[in-house]
């Protein structure tokens, strides 16, 4: 059997595949017409329909397990089950799809059932979200936004003690694709001593990598940080969508309310650990002067590839660019590697006090911008805060976003002697506010 780094599929479309080559197998949940959502796994431009492949018998074991406790049309129970499942049904699945799997005809035979286009399927939520938290370990954005509001002092004291963060809603996160209504609140406006209501003027975006928790913790028991790795179930990409101007006026003292829980986008399919363990880099090593971690987030492990090497792109696509048959415009190019805490530290640190993690939970790591123009993930940081308006192919000017504006989150992760893999999008367009 050829090796996985040069494996070909026999599901054509896969071989060369910007995003979902053989090596990637990312999970999601799909339907097709009125029926029920359903399990599957993406393959070039199609999608292996997991529950059909059972009914034909093609898993046992933990394979079979796994696929039968995605059942239900959601994600949580196989989560639930840890690495180990998730391992066998990535192994089984590898049997399965590759150009030399002993069961090729068979499969070709049955391919009508089995590989929907997913052009004609509609995509879903991967699972029930119990709880989402929104960190800030972008350091780059930490900086940026910092230097607008506190010049002199960007980051607080506590930025580089611990993995900050606050408790999103997990109701209004939404797949890729869903528009995003233009949200209404309080501003204060400047100049002014008294707040208005009305629709926010300062919409913007955020460059986020999502992370699924796996296997959760019992109430009080925390995760520990050798073994917050073994809780992470999958992830994907993350639009954390914000009212800047809302923001500017609720936020102190207890942070994002209005401004950030009108709709969060995700991108659908669970892209795994296993298909993202090329692409492991160390922790970056912190400045000389800066405090080291605490010990219950400190790991050697986790520090010498608890990082991943992912870049992360946002694309632009205006109305007039639309008329204008022009293609959309690239405002970010960043990199998961500007992450100045790992994912297995946020895990840890969210569970020391007791806190009780689910499978199905949503993390957000927080704006992930690095360190030059055309880095930034965020509108704020790119216009810096509405000051420098950006200039488009179409002749138009952006601050932030305008309604019609379609916001385009894109991943890849690339090295040399690997297939490289991707993520998939993650859309959303602006409606006109209510």
């Amino acid at each position: 059997m050829t090796s996985l780094s040069t494996a070909r599929s026999w599901v054509a479309c896969a071989n060369g595949h910007v995003d979902f080559p053989l090596q990637n197998l990312p999970l999601g949940i799909f339907s097709r017409g009125g029926d029920a959502p359903r399990s599957g796994v993406a393959i070039g431009e199609r999608i292996f329909d997991l529950q059909a492949a059972l009914q034909l018998g093609l898993f046992d074991g933990a394979a079979r397990e796994a696929v039968e406790a995605m059942a239900s049309g959601q994600l949580n129970a196989f989560f639930d089950l840890g690495r180990s499942a998730r391992v066998a049904l990535r192994e089984r699945l590898l049997e399965l799809l590759r150009e030399d799997s002993p069961l090729r005809d068979t499969l070709q035979a049955q391919a009508s059932s089995l590989l929907p286009l997913a052009s004609d399927c509609q995509m879903h939520l991967p699972a029930r979200i119990h709880d989402y938290t929104d960190f800030y370990v972008g350091i780059e954005h930490a900086q940026n936004v910092g230097k607008l509001f506190r010049p002199d002092n960007p980051l607080l004291p506590n930025y580089k003690y611990v993995p900050i963060g606050y408790h999103g809603r997990a109701s209004t996160v939404r797949p890729s694709g869903t528009a995003v209504r233009r949200p209404l609140g309080q501003t204060l406006p400047a100049g002014q001593a008294e707040p208005t209501f009305g629709p926010c003027a300062r919409l913007d975006y955020e460059l986020e990598l999502g992370i699924w928790i796996g296997q959760g913790n019992a109430l009080g028991e925390p995760i520990a940080i050798g073994d917050a790795a073994e809780h992470i179930g999958g992830f994907c990409l993350l639009n954390d969508w914000s009212a800047r101007d809302i923001q500017a006026w609720e936020y102190q003292p207890l942070g994002p309310f209005l401004s950030k829980n009108f709709l969060t986008s995700v991108s659908p399919w669970v892209v795994t650990a296993e298909a993202l363990e090329p692409f492991r880099r160390p922790q970056p090593a912190r400045p000389q002067d800066d405090p080291q971690p605490l010990p219950y987030l400190l790991d050697k492990r986790d520090q010498a590839g608890g990082a991943f090497d992912i870049e992360l792109e946002v694309l632009l696509l205006t109305e007039a660019m639309r008329e204008q048959d022009l293609p959309a415009q690239r405002l970010t190019l960043s990199n998961t590697q500007y992450m100045y805490w790992t994912v297995a530290q946020m895990v840890a640190h969210h569970s020391v006090n007791g806190c009780q993690l689910q499978a199905g939970d949503l993390f957000g790591s927080g704006t992930l911008s690095g360190p030059e123009s055309g880095q930034f993930g965020s509108l704020l940081e790119i216009t810096e805060g509405g000051k420098k308006p950006i200039e488009l192919a179409s002749g138009e000017v952006r601050k932030f976003l305008e309604d019609g504006d379609e916001i385009i989150l894109r991943a890849r992760c690339r090295r040399e002697g690997f297939v490289s893999i991707g993520f998939g999008e993650c859309r959303g367009k602006i409606l006109p506010a209510r």
